[in-house]
Protein backbone atom coordinates (compact mmCIF):
# COMPACT_ATOMS: atom_id res chain seq x y z
CA UNK A 1 0.00 0.00 0.00
CA UNK A 2 1.42 3.73 -0.99
CA UNK A 3 1.79 5.99 1.57
CA UNK A 4 -1.53 8.51 1.82
CA UNK A 5 -4.02 5.95 -0.27
CA UNK A 6 -6.98 5.93 1.44
CA UNK A 7 -8.41 2.56 2.55
CA UNK A 8 -12.71 2.45 2.55
CA UNK A 9 -13.50 -0.31 5.40
CA UNK A 10 -15.31 -3.15 4.86
CA UNK A 11 -18.87 -2.27 5.33
CA UNK A 12 -20.35 -3.51 8.74
CA UNK A 13 -22.28 -6.62 8.79
CA UNK A 14 -24.67 -7.62 11.51
CA UNK A 15 -26.06 -10.96 10.55
CA UNK A 16 -27.92 -11.56 13.65
CA UNK A 17 -29.79 -8.61 13.31
CA UNK A 18 -30.66 -9.59 10.00
CA UNK A 19 -31.56 -13.04 10.69
CA UNK A 20 -34.09 -11.57 13.13
CA UNK A 21 -35.40 -9.10 10.87
CA UNK A 22 -36.00 -12.45 8.13
CA UNK A 23 -37.56 -14.69 10.71
CA UNK A 24 -39.74 -12.35 11.74
CA UNK A 25 -41.16 -11.32 8.81
CA UNK A 26 -41.41 -15.06 7.95
CA UNK A 27 -43.18 -15.24 11.08
CA UNK A 28 -45.56 -12.60 10.84
CA UNK A 29 -46.57 -14.17 7.47
CA UNK A 30 -47.02 -17.44 8.49
CA UNK A 31 -49.57 -15.89 11.62
CA UNK A 32 -51.49 -14.34 8.61
CA UNK A 33 -52.30 -17.59 7.89
CA UNK A 34 -53.56 -18.82 10.68
CA UNK A 35 -57.39 -18.49 11.05
CA UNK A 36 -57.54 -19.46 14.54
CA UNK A 37 -55.59 -16.23 15.18
CA UNK A 38 -57.43 -14.10 13.28
CA UNK A 39 -55.44 -14.96 9.66
CA UNK A 40 -56.89 -15.71 6.39
CA UNK A 41 -58.20 -19.23 5.77
CA UNK A 42 -55.67 -20.76 3.39
CA UNK A 43 -56.87 -23.59 2.28
CA UNK A 44 -53.95 -25.72 0.26
CA UNK A 45 -55.07 -29.47 1.01
CA UNK A 46 -58.27 -27.99 -1.31
CA UNK A 47 -56.25 -26.53 -3.75
CA UNK A 48 -54.44 -30.12 -3.52
CA UNK A 49 -57.31 -32.02 -3.54
CA UNK A 50 -58.69 -29.83 -7.03
CA UNK A 51 -55.67 -29.46 -9.06
CA UNK A 52 -57.07 -31.87 -11.26
CA UNK A 53 -60.12 -28.93 -12.12
CA UNK A 54 -57.55 -26.27 -12.62
CA UNK A 55 -55.24 -28.60 -15.34
CA UNK A 56 -58.68 -29.29 -17.08
CA UNK A 57 -59.29 -25.76 -17.29
CA UNK A 58 -56.05 -24.68 -18.22
CA UNK A 59 -56.13 -27.56 -20.53
CA UNK A 60 -59.14 -25.99 -22.42
CA UNK A 61 -57.55 -22.55 -22.27
CA UNK A 62 -54.52 -23.60 -24.35
CA UNK A 63 -57.01 -24.80 -27.19
CA UNK A 64 -58.26 -21.18 -28.22
CA UNK A 65 -61.50 -21.02 -30.71
CA UNK A 66 -59.85 -18.78 -33.43
CA UNK A 67 -63.75 -18.80 -35.13
CA UNK A 68 -64.69 -16.72 -31.96
CA UNK A 69 -62.46 -13.98 -33.26
CA UNK A 70 -64.44 -12.14 -35.64
CA UNK A 71 -66.99 -11.60 -32.54
CA UNK A 72 -64.36 -10.16 -30.44
CA UNK A 73 -63.64 -6.95 -32.55
CA UNK A 74 -66.39 -4.80 -31.89
CA UNK A 75 -65.86 -5.17 -28.22
CA UNK A 76 -62.06 -5.01 -28.62
CA UNK A 77 -62.71 -1.83 -30.81
CA UNK A 78 -65.54 -0.32 -28.19
CA UNK A 79 -62.40 -0.85 -25.38
CA UNK A 80 -59.66 1.01 -27.33
CA UNK A 81 -62.55 3.98 -27.51
CA UNK A 82 -63.20 3.94 -23.53
CA UNK A 83 -59.17 3.95 -23.35
CA UNK A 84 -58.13 6.67 -25.69
CA UNK A 85 -61.58 8.78 -24.26
CA UNK A 86 -60.85 8.42 -20.61
CA UNK A 87 -56.84 9.74 -21.42
CA UNK A 88 -57.85 12.26 -23.30
CA UNK A 89 -60.13 13.92 -21.14
CA UNK A 90 -57.70 13.46 -18.20
CA UNK A 91 -55.27 14.37 -19.79
CA UNK A 92 -56.39 17.69 -20.12
CA UNK A 93 -57.96 18.07 -16.72
CA UNK A 94 -55.02 16.98 -15.10
CA UNK A 95 -53.02 19.83 -16.11
CA UNK A 96 -54.62 22.65 -14.27
CA UNK A 97 -55.24 19.85 -11.00
CA UNK A 98 -51.44 19.07 -11.02
CA UNK A 99 -50.09 23.09 -11.27
CA UNK A 100 -52.49 23.02 -8.49
CA UNK A 101 -51.63 20.47 -5.98
CA UNK A 102 -47.44 21.05 -6.32
CA UNK A 103 -45.99 23.75 -4.03
CA UNK A 104 -43.79 25.57 -6.69
CA UNK A 105 -46.71 26.32 -8.90
CA UNK A 106 -49.25 26.55 -5.97
CA UNK A 107 -47.93 28.50 -3.19
CA UNK A 108 -51.26 28.88 -1.29
CA UNK A 109 -51.50 26.31 1.08
CA UNK A 110 -55.45 26.07 1.74
CA UNK A 111 -55.83 25.34 -2.23
CA UNK A 112 -52.90 22.99 -2.61
CA UNK A 113 -54.34 20.85 -0.42
CA UNK A 114 -57.31 21.01 -1.28
CA UNK A 115 -56.42 19.05 -4.38
CA UNK A 116 -54.37 17.24 -2.87
CA UNK A 117 -56.71 15.61 -0.49
CA UNK A 118 -59.63 15.37 -3.41
CA UNK A 119 -57.13 13.62 -5.68
CA UNK A 120 -55.57 11.07 -2.54
CA UNK A 121 -59.29 10.05 -2.20
CA UNK A 122 -59.85 9.70 -5.23
CA UNK A 123 -56.51 7.12 -5.18
CA UNK A 124 -57.98 5.43 -2.14
CA UNK A 125 -61.33 4.09 -4.56
CA UNK A 126 -60.61 0.94 -6.32
CA UNK A 127 -61.64 1.53 -10.12
CA UNK A 128 -63.99 -1.65 -9.39
CA UNK A 129 -65.72 -0.24 -7.03
CA UNK A 130 -65.73 3.48 -9.34
CA UNK A 131 -67.40 1.12 -12.16
CA UNK A 132 -69.64 -1.07 -10.03
CA UNK A 133 -71.45 2.31 -8.85
CA UNK A 134 -71.14 3.85 -12.51
CA UNK A 135 -72.97 0.75 -13.78
CA UNK A 136 -75.73 1.40 -11.13
CA UNK A 137 -76.07 5.28 -11.20
CA UNK A 138 -76.02 5.32 -15.51
CA UNK A 139 -76.88 2.31 -16.44
CA UNK A 140 -74.62 -0.86 -17.99
CA UNK A 141 -72.57 0.33 -21.40
CA UNK A 142 -69.41 2.35 -22.04
CA UNK A 143 -70.21 5.13 -20.18
CA UNK A 144 -69.30 4.32 -16.87
CA UNK A 145 -66.13 2.63 -17.89
CA UNK A 146 -65.32 5.84 -19.78
CA UNK A 147 -65.68 7.90 -16.58
CA UNK A 148 -64.26 5.31 -14.45
CA UNK A 149 -60.65 5.31 -16.51
CA UNK A 150 -60.79 9.44 -16.37
CA UNK A 151 -61.22 9.14 -12.39
CA UNK A 152 -58.66 6.79 -12.70
CA UNK A 153 -56.07 8.40 -14.75
CA UNK A 154 -56.52 11.81 -13.07
CA UNK A 155 -54.87 9.80 -9.51
CA UNK A 156 -52.08 8.67 -11.46
CA UNK A 157 -51.58 12.01 -13.28
CA UNK A 158 -51.85 14.37 -10.97
CA UNK A 159 -49.89 12.32 -7.87
CA UNK A 160 -47.02 11.44 -10.07
CA UNK A 161 -46.99 14.46 -11.74
CA UNK A 162 -46.94 17.19 -8.99
CA UNK A 163 -44.35 15.14 -6.73
CA UNK A 164 -42.05 15.00 -9.86
CA UNK A 165 -42.69 19.08 -9.79
CA UNK A 166 -41.96 19.71 -6.18
CA UNK A 167 -38.92 17.31 -6.08
CA UNK A 168 -37.27 19.56 -9.31
CA UNK A 169 -35.34 22.51 -9.53
CA UNK A 170 -37.31 25.55 -9.53
CA UNK A 171 -34.47 28.49 -10.25
CA UNK A 172 -35.85 29.53 -13.26
CA UNK A 173 -39.27 30.16 -11.35
CA UNK A 174 -37.42 32.15 -9.08
CA UNK A 175 -36.56 34.37 -11.61
CA UNK A 176 -39.93 34.70 -12.46
CA UNK A 177 -41.07 36.07 -9.65
CA UNK A 178 -37.91 38.43 -9.42
CA UNK A 179 -38.67 40.08 -12.39
CA UNK A 180 -42.12 40.54 -10.79
CA UNK A 181 -44.26 37.99 -12.99
CA UNK A 182 -47.54 36.75 -11.25
CA UNK A 183 -47.97 32.74 -10.34
CA UNK A 184 -50.11 32.33 -13.11
CA UNK A 185 -47.46 33.84 -16.09
CA UNK A 186 -44.77 31.87 -14.33
CA UNK A 187 -46.70 28.31 -14.82
CA UNK A 188 -47.50 29.09 -17.94
CA UNK A 189 -44.61 30.46 -19.40
CA UNK A 190 -41.69 28.48 -17.22
CA UNK A 191 -43.57 25.63 -15.33
CA UNK A 192 -45.21 24.38 -18.12
CA UNK A 193 -43.10 23.66 -20.82
CA UNK A 194 -40.34 22.22 -18.36
CA UNK A 195 -43.20 19.80 -16.89
CA UNK A 196 -44.64 18.53 -20.59
CA UNK A 197 -42.06 15.73 -20.56
CA UNK A 198 -43.87 14.28 -17.07
CA UNK A 199 -47.10 14.92 -18.38
CA UNK A 200 -46.61 13.48 -21.67
CA UNK A 201 -44.83 10.17 -20.01
CA UNK A 202 -47.83 9.81 -17.44
CA UNK A 203 -50.55 10.05 -20.79
CA UNK A 204 -49.29 7.91 -22.55
CA UNK A 205 -48.89 5.18 -19.18
CA UNK A 206 -51.99 5.91 -18.44
CA UNK A 207 -53.36 5.36 -22.21
CA UNK A 208 -51.38 1.62 -21.81
CA UNK A 209 -52.95 1.13 -17.91
CA UNK A 210 -56.50 1.66 -19.23
CA UNK A 211 -56.73 -1.41 -22.14
CA UNK A 212 -55.66 -3.50 -19.18
CA UNK A 213 -58.02 -2.20 -16.90
CA UNK A 214 -61.38 -1.69 -19.57
CA UNK A 215 -60.80 -5.11 -19.90
CA UNK A 216 -61.33 -6.10 -16.21
CA UNK A 217 -63.98 -3.34 -16.35
CA UNK A 218 -66.47 -4.94 -18.51
CA UNK A 219 -66.79 -7.81 -15.65
CA UNK A 220 -69.06 -5.40 -13.97
CA UNK A 221 -70.98 -4.40 -16.70
CA UNK A 222 -69.07 -1.02 -17.68
CA UNK A 223 -68.91 -2.32 -21.63
CA UNK A 224 -66.13 -3.23 -24.03
CA UNK A 225 -64.11 -6.56 -24.41
CA UNK A 226 -64.46 -7.09 -20.29
CA UNK A 227 -67.94 -7.86 -20.67
CA UNK A 228 -67.68 -10.19 -23.42
CA UNK A 229 -65.14 -12.12 -21.37
CA UNK A 230 -67.53 -12.70 -18.68
CA UNK A 231 -70.18 -13.58 -20.68
CA UNK A 232 -67.95 -16.19 -22.29
CA UNK A 233 -67.08 -17.32 -18.96
CA UNK A 234 -70.14 -17.49 -17.49
CA UNK A 235 -70.88 -20.18 -20.06
CA UNK A 236 -67.94 -22.25 -19.58
CA UNK A 237 -66.93 -21.55 -23.05
CA UNK A 238 -62.94 -21.45 -21.87
CA UNK A 239 -61.82 -21.79 -25.69
CA UNK A 240 -63.46 -18.59 -26.46
CA UNK A 241 -62.02 -16.50 -23.10
CA UNK A 242 -58.37 -17.96 -24.47
CA UNK A 243 -59.04 -15.95 -27.68
CA UNK A 244 -60.36 -12.46 -25.73
CA UNK A 245 -57.13 -13.33 -23.58
CA UNK A 246 -54.78 -13.58 -26.27
CA UNK A 247 -56.67 -10.99 -28.23
CA UNK A 248 -55.87 -8.52 -25.08
CA UNK A 249 -52.49 -9.38 -24.74
CA UNK A 250 -51.62 -8.81 -28.84
CA UNK A 251 -53.31 -5.24 -28.16
CA UNK A 252 -51.47 -4.57 -25.31
CA UNK A 253 -48.21 -5.29 -26.61
CA UNK A 254 -49.15 -3.10 -29.66
CA UNK A 255 -49.91 -0.26 -27.99
CA UNK A 256 -47.27 -0.78 -25.48
CA UNK A 257 -44.40 -0.19 -27.96
CA UNK A 258 -46.97 2.33 -29.68
CA UNK A 259 -46.73 4.61 -26.55
CA UNK A 260 -42.49 3.79 -26.04
CA UNK A 261 -41.99 4.70 -29.65
CA UNK A 262 -44.06 8.14 -28.79
CA UNK A 263 -42.18 8.34 -25.37
CA UNK A 264 -38.72 8.54 -26.96
CA UNK A 265 -39.46 11.42 -29.48
CA UNK A 266 -41.70 13.42 -26.79
CA UNK A 267 -39.91 12.82 -23.58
Amino acid sequence: MTTGELVVPPRPRNRIRNTLVVAAFVAFTIATCIPAIGGIELDVASIVRNWRNGADKMLQLVQPNFEFLPRTWAPMLETLQMALVGAVGAAIVSIPLTLWAARPTNPNSFTRYLVRTIVNINRAVPDLVFATVLVAMVGVGALPGVITLFLFNIGIIVKLVSEAIDSADHGYMEAGRAAGGTQLKINRVTALPQSWPLFANQWLYSLELNVRISAILGIVGAGGIGRLLDERRAFYAYADVSVIILEILVVVILIEILSNLLRRRLV
